[in-house]
């Protein structure tokens, strides 16, 4: 007996030694996050191929797009006045809704209608308003509209992103800063609605962070649930199970809202969402149904987001919806352990039989098995339960691949593949030295050269998304070549702009000298650039270039999940801070930079500023180009301001950040250049302020010319007037503005023509004499 079990013990050795080799080694990367991604990838397959639900009827939107703005007649397509709230809210109140939610940012009066929008929140107790509570006060943070917020009328519209952007969960409750729960936006406007049917969430007793709503039973998300390893649990999280892809509620305008063209029971016994649809106002999630192999990706306006959330909770506390559940990490793993096996046995079954038919019986059982594995989970996710498919997929295919090498007595060690896109210094110091992949970092010295394109996300609107990643490649090309020709670490890209390191990981000691010859030749490569351009018959573009020397922490910078190479600290904001203060073609470094480049820098210009966090004005230089031993230099032009024969009539508004003012003020375009203009206005703008501008073609302040973008001149004039440089001209306006400076130029060199002639005939008369 004992000689036969340690036969058979021996015969099946493969299969013991195998099995809980790769089920530990799979459970090792699950738990390093190194297969979360995946996971969440094969989620979202799971997510779009089960069949979509119906609309649901208890929730209708009202839905704020561009054609509704443009009725409206609003200058800024993010910003309606109160009074038009006001009378959407008074017209759905009409209609009898058990909620109503403004998902809109109110904590500031926009004029006119405030104070009609007041007494509305104010006489409106179904009525919810919203606050963004996770973040910095005084950045990230929104406050609720003060009347709502009063009466306890507010929910949270915050949004959890994964680390892909999109948004696989919900939260029903978070903390403010003072310590006190505020129930999300979504989870308010169902509790309103389910209030009125005498259902409220009844505490568990002895199971905290559970609790039972109608028919179903709500647990808190945990940071290790489904495909997740240690995430962010905080707040009160559930996954969220959506309906659909976008457009799953009935959706009307606020054109048509407003203009009663809607039937005068439409929103009875409804909850009513209002919040913005249009593509241009920027409120869009990436969600798991915007993954595709044959379209762009598909986003979900944040209003709708909302309405899936509130749906999902009224479906499970009324008609018992399944709630999307987890597996705990014992289960997970025995799971994982159940699939090694059957790839070690099926595997190792046919040792003894030919090589061609063990090939075959091979591919063939593990298709099988891999069939049954997806048949199963998917089956699972139909009826609301989320079990792995990664790892134990992972873990089959990897009992077989095992068994299969250990028959052919090949060896090998398994390598860790990570995806990052690295300079061959950093592959080097990560795989030749032995602390190289750790994760951390060290202080260091270093110079950040930071660039960026003038007015390319105004050109993008007009050009389809293929062309735009074309014109990207090849400039990101170009750049690329330069910057490696310095011996540069490229950090990373981020939308147009560069992040580009000289000091990390190799410190040398002219890294502020190759910085700024990296950034002078980056300029004269961007005549390769436009001549492409010039090919696809576009504009040219033009080039910002930011650079900063100082202390950083530089190393592998992340968590076990996701590593990157980069740098940390604020000497690399201030780079960025540098960099915006650039027009086209220039380059601009810090004093910092100065000291540590030497006496071969040639200075053109030096500017005194006052980037934001610092608390003194600091003076950053423009660089014309570099000496011993790259002699690079830039050409400067003479930029010639010549008086309009008629000022151009215009209005204007500042840019915070990437947003446009409310603000606007009216003045005139009265010189011009080849790059650039003066305006005269009452309201003078503050050195290097970006500004939108919008000339007005005919008597008629809605008749003006597309968006111009700009930025004013460090330059004195006079007390009424200020300097502008042309960052992005749509193509008929920097067609006209064109001609016309053409025409100034030739007007110009005719009068000194004439006054040469004068002269000239002047002299001749008084030799006769």
């Amino acid at each position: 007996m004992y000689k036969s079990c340690k036969r058979w013990l021996w015969q099946w050795r493969g299969v013991w030694i195998v099995t809980p080799t790769i089920t530990g080694l799979i459970i090792l990367l699950r738990w390093t996050g190194m297969l979360q991604t995946w996971e969440w990838t094969a989620y979202d397959q799971y997510m779009r191929w089960r069949p979509s639900e119906p609309l649901d009827q208890r929730i209708g939107i009202v839905g704020i797009d561009e054609a509704d703005v443009k009725k409206i007649g609003q200058l800024s397509r993010s910003i309606l006045p109160d009074q038009i709230y006001a009378q959407a809210i008074a017209k759905l109140k009409t209609h009898n809704p058990k909620a109503i939610g403004l998902d809109v940012y109110r904590d500031l009066p926009v004029q006119p209608g405030h104070q009609e929008l007041v007494q509305v929140f104010e006489t409106t107790p179904n009525l919810v308003g919203i606050e963004k509570v996770v973040g910095d006060k005084r950045q990230d943070a929104v406050a609720a509209p003060p009347a709502l917020k009063a009466k306890g009328q507010v929910g949270a519209n915050d949004v959890i992103f994964d680390a892909d952007t999109k948004v696989r969960r919900a939260l029903l409750q978070v903390e403010d800063a003072n310590g006190d729960v505020i129930p999300s936006f979504g989870f308010y406007l169902a509790l309103l609605y389910l209030d009125a049917q005498g259902i409220n969430p009844k505490p568990i007793p002895g199971e905290p962070n559970t609790w039972r709503l109608g028919k179903s039973t709500f647990s808190r998300f945990q940071k290790n649930d489904g495909g997740y390893v240690r995430t962010d649990a905080g707040g009160y999280q559930i996954l969220l199970n959506y309906r659909g892809s976008k457009e799953h509620f009935e959706t009307i305008s606020l054109h048509d809202l407003l203009e009663d063209r809607i039937p005068p029971d439409w929103g009875r016994d409804r909850i009513i969402l209002i919040g913005f649809v249009g593509e241009s106002f920027q409120d869009w999630i990436f969600t798991p149904y915007s993954s595709s192999w044959f379209a762009l990706p598909e986003r979900m306006s944040g209003v709708e987001l909302h309405a899936n959330i509130t749906s999902q909770i009224l479906s499970a506390a009324l008609e018992g919806r399944p709630l999307i559940q987890t597996w705990s990490q014992r289960q997970e793993s025995l799971w994982i352990l159940f699939w090694s096996t059957i790839g070690a046995i099926v595997t190792w079954q046919g040792r003894y039989q030919g090589k061609k038919r063990v090939s075959v019986q091979r591919f063939l059982r593990l298709i099988l098995a891999g069939g049954v594995l997806l048949g199963s989970t998917y089956g699972a996710f139909l009826i609301g339960w989320w079990i792995p498919v990664v790892p134990p997929l992972l873990a089959l295919s990897g009992s077989v691949v095992a068994i299969t090498s250990y028959l052919a007595h090949q060896g090998g060690k398994i390598r860790e593949t990570f995806g990052r896109y690295l300079t061959n210094e950093v592959v080097a110091n990560v795989l030749e030295n032995p602390e190289g992949a750790k994760l951390g970092g060290e202080r260091r010295t270093i110079t950040i050269l930071t660039s960026d394109l003038r007015g390319f996300t105004a050109l993008t609107e007009r050009l389809m998304p293929e062309e735009v990643v074309n014109i990207l490649n090849f400039y990101f090309a170009t750049m690329t070549d330069v910057i490696t020709q310095y011996q540069g670490t490229i950090d990373e890209f981020l939308g147009d702009g560069i992040l580009v390191l000289f000091g990390a990981p190799t410190l040398r000691d002219d890294d502020a000298q190759r910085a700024i010859a990296c950034a002078v030749a980056m300029q004269l490569a961007m005549t390769s650039v436009n001549e492409r351009m010039k090919h696809l018959g576009l504009s040219p573009l033009t080039m910002g270039i930011g650079i900063n020397t100082g202390d950083v922490v530089v190393g592998n910078i992340g968590s076990s999940k996701r590593t990157k190479y980069g740098v940390v600290g604020s000497q690399v904001n201030l780079a960025y801070r540098i960099e915006s203060y650039t027009t086209d073609s220039q380059i601009l470094i810090s004093q910092s930079t100065l000291n540590a480049a030497g006496t071969w820098v040639r200075i053109d210009s030096k500017i005194l500023v006052q980037p934001k966090g610092l608390p003194e004005p600091i003076p950053i230089y423009e660089v014309g180009g570099i000496g011993q031993p790259y002699y690079l230099f830039l050409a400067k032009p003479d930029e010639q301001f010549l008086p309009l024969l008629e000022p151009i009539r215009l209005h204007y508004t500042f840019l915070e950040g990437k947003h446009v003012s409310d603000l606007f003020f009216r003045g005139s375009l009265v010189k011009l250049s080849a790059k650039g203009g003066e305006i005269s206005s009452e309201q003078v703008m503050t050195p290097l302020t970006n500004i939108k501008i919008n000339l007005q073609v005919d008597d008629r302040l809605i008749s003006v010319s597309e968006d111009i973008y700009a930025k004013v001149l460090d330059q004195p004039s006079d007390e009424h007037s200020f300097y502008i440089h042309f960052t992005f001209l749509p193509p008929n306006v920097e067609a006209m503005l064109s001609n016309r400076y053409k025409l100034l130029r030739q007007l110009q060199d005719e009068s000194k023509e004439q006054k040469t002639g004068n002269r000239e005939q002047g002299n001749k008369s008084s030799s006769i004499l």
